[in-house]
């Protein structure tokens, strides 16, 4: 095997206009999450992305035993202990109407004393419709505007949403969306689950795939979701396995293009996700929803990498530090 590629804070680096939009898009994270309780019609603040908790839960990242000598410094006890959420990406809470099938597995690791070790946010959708942190940024201030200011701001979404065109005519894209159309009334337990950018393992740089093993794709298809993996988990365990790919040549696997799959790069077994029958978090304790899951705040070697993964260290800030500074206060109140 060839010897990975090694990473360099050069791949995270924004130019100055970046920077720029990426101060007007914190504002309107923030002004977001302050109206979020009136947008979705709950009695809390939301994240302004994957806004609605499907379940929480207890579960353990099992260490293979024929894993790579090489990487055995990062994984040197036998098993760790995870806190998972569940969602759906939809910045909005619906109560009504079916979801769109965008979910959410995020996963956080923690050492035998309970201290953070990693957050990884990982989704069913594998790719961004953009590789243009400058239009990224654009179309994601846009989609904030529209929910905060409704139909005054359509023109401007509709010109974000258009200049997405080019970069989503890929093979890569296009075979993932026709995957995602295919599997759309499927259980979400069911959905393999991605880093949609790369993180850093030591030196090196990879990313993550979780293969779930044994899901039935049609449980719970006339239950809501939230009923539906509540059912799941009286009579079921879950487990998955986590997969990585490692960066070799930035032509085959781009740090910055995420509108394309990585090629030419094994998946490498390192273990298994657990979640034993039982294990749901009370969905009603404020903490599940107080819960973060930046990558950021992961110890060095687990980082994410990349332009538009350094724009979610500050979007996850602003977005948690106004959501507790608001729940807090709500919760005094009640």
């Amino acid at each position: 095997m060839p010897e990975p590629l090694k990473y360099n804070k050069k791949f995270d680096e924004l130019t100055e206009e970046e920077k720029k939009l990426f101060e007007i898009n914190k504002k309107t994270i923030a002004d977001f999450v302050e109206q979020s309780s009136s947008i979705s019609d709950v009695d809390y603040a939301t994240r302004n992305a994957h806004a609605k908790t499907y379940a929480a839960a207890d579960g353990t990242f099992f260490i293979d035993k024929h894993i790579p000598e090489e990487l055995l410094p990062f994984f040197d006890i036998e098993k760790f202990d995870l806190t998972i959420r569940l969602s759906n990406a939809n910045l909005k809470i619906k109560n009504s109407e079916k979801d769109i099938p965008a979910y959410g597995f995020a996963v956080k690791i923690k050492d035998e004393k309970g201290g953070l070790i990693a957050n990884f946010p990982l989704v069913n959708f594998p790719l961004l419709p953009t590789n243009s942190v400058s239009h990224f940024l654009k179309l994601f201030t846009a989609v904030n505007r529209f929910y905060i200011k409704k139909w005054s701001s359509f023109f401007s979404l509709a010109t974000q949403m258009l200049k997405v065109i080019p970069s989503v005519c890929t093979f890569s894209f296009a075979r993932n969306i026709l995957k995602l159309l295919g599997k759309r009334n499927d259980f979400i337990l069911s959905f393999d689950y991605h880093s949609v950018g790369a993180y850093r393992l030591g030196d090196h740089m990879i990313k993550i795939k979780l293969v779930p093993k044994s899901v039935d794709k049609n449980f719970g298809k006339k239950l809501k979701m939230k009923e539906a993996l509540k059912h799941y988990f009286q009579d079921h365990d879950y487990t998955a396995d986590v997969l990585i790919q490692f960066c070799y040549n930035l032509k085959e696997q781009p740090i910055n293009k995420l509108n394309v799959e990585w090629k030419n790069s094994p998946y490498i077994k390192i273990g298994e996700v657990k979640i034993d029958k039982g294990q749901l978090l009370d969905p009603r304790d404020c903490t599940t929803e107080l819960l973060s899951f930046n990558p950021f705040e992961s110890k060095i070697f687990f980082q994410p990498v990349g332009k538009i993964q350094k724009l979610r260290d500050e979007a996850y800030k602003v977005s948690v530090q106004t959501r507790r500074k608001i729940n807090k206060l709500l919760h005094k109140h009640q």
